[in-house]
């Protein structure tokens, strides 16, 4: 196997793929599929043309890649846009690909990134964002994901913790990222629900729900966004909170807390709040505390932090972050909320401008960009 020409050709390759009409990030994943084949194929069968073999195998399986997103858009068409509410059909060939790639000879980590790439439709940028390791480090990840399972059999499907998770980042990333996936991920957790009683399944159905319920208060014009606390709570969806409410209620009722639960019990909390100030943040303080509990997650510990600010004053809440690694997503805007609240203006408006600087999308970066201006100019 020649290595040193399969990385010599690959942006050769890219590149005609580009000029074919692919954007260059599918691209990029079409030739990474292409090498993994090359790597298979070629130490017993080496082709005498090998850009010809790699250009060819990557247009395919950039076609197989485009039709599988299309017939994935063509199902979240279907739902309307908006979750209707009650459970979902039996049988799902979507959400059996969800338990396929959550083969047993990965490890959990690594099938959640096959999934969320094979099945999900996000790019790998998108899966690193969402694990907070570098774009590299992911894309590594799957390839190794695939040269796994292309030679086993997919008889044995993964377990529903690793689809749960699957399911939970793709919802994230239709709520707040680049790809609209929120009701296709709502869609499939029904029917997930409605296939079985684990109190996990019904805890991220309610958070999905009770998320989605405050989606139409979350941009203004232009798509600006639009903090909790500045809402207008009158567009929120009442329909899909209470149902989300009654299916948390169902699944804390089974005594068996799960992360989802936790989650879905805050947003709970939110929901209920009539005003951003009667919101009951002592209790979300506790179920973050339970959430910590339950996962060590350093984002959660973020949120927590913040959550404490609220409930014990932004001196509080900055000591909890001064616990916390810096280089954390949203750290340095977490903080310049706490420092705003705690009147220190002039460092709030310096760490909202540096955190925009790091923003993962352009309307929060647009927000805090925003608030920096605000803070600067004097303006209340």
């Amino acid at each position: 196997m020649d290595e040193p020409l399969l990385r010599t050709l690959t942006p050769t390759v890219i590149g005609i793929l580009v000029r074919r009409g692919a954007c260059f990030a599918t691209a990029e994943d079409a030739v990474q599929d292409a090498l993994i084949e090359a790597l298979r194929v070629w130490p017993d069968d080496p082709p005498r043309d090998p850009k010809g073999w790699l250009v060819t195998v990557a247009w395919r399986k950039f076609l197989d890649a485009a039709r599988a997103d299309t017939s994935r858009r063509h199902r979240e068409a279907l739902v309307g846009g908006e979750p209707v509410p009650g459970p979902g059909e039996e049988v799902d060939d979507t959400l059996q690909l969800y338990f396929l790639c959550a083969h047993p000879s990965l490890t959990p980590a690594s099938a959640v990134a096959l999934t969320l790439r094979a099945v999900g439709g996000l790019t790998t940028r998108q899966i690193a964002r969402a694990y907070l390791v570098p774009e590299a480090t992911m894309a590594q990840r799957i390839s190794r994901a695939k040269r796994t399972v292309s030679s086993v059999r997919f008889g044995q499907p993964g377990d529903v913790a690793t689809v749960l998770r699957v399911l939970y980042l793709v919802f994230n990333e239709g709520y707040s990222g680049d790809v609209d996936l929120a009701a296709e991920a709502i869609r499939l957790t029904r029917r997930l629900a409605a296939r079985t009683r684990h109190e996990e399944v019904a805890g991220l159905l309610a958070l999905m729900l009770l998320h989605h319920a405050r989606r139409p208060a979350r941009t203004g014009p232009g798509g600006r966004l639009v903090p909790l606390a500045e809402q207008d709570r009158g567009l929120w969806d009442t329909r899909l909170i209470r149902e989300g409410v009654d299916v948390l209620q169902a699944a804390l009722a089974r005594d068996r807390l799960g992360e989802f639960q936790a989650q879905a019990a805050i947003a709970a909390l939110h929901a209920d709040a009539r005003t951003a100030e009667e919101t009951d943040w002592v209790q979300i303080v506790e179920w973050y505390d339970e959430l910590v509990r339950l996962t060590g997650n350093p984002v959660a510990r973020l949120n927590r932090a913040v959550a404490v600010g609220e409930a014990d004053g932004p001196r509080a809440g900055l000591a909890a972050l001064a616990e916390l690694d810096p280089s954390l997503p949203r750290h340095t805007a977490a903080a310049a909320y706490l420092r705003e609240r705690d009147g220190d203006l002039a460092t709030a408006a310096r760490l909202y401008a540096e955190a925009a600087r790091s923003a993962q999308n352009l309307a929060e970066r647009d927000h805090l960009t925003r608030q920096a201006a605000r803070l600067n100019t004097g303006s209340r």
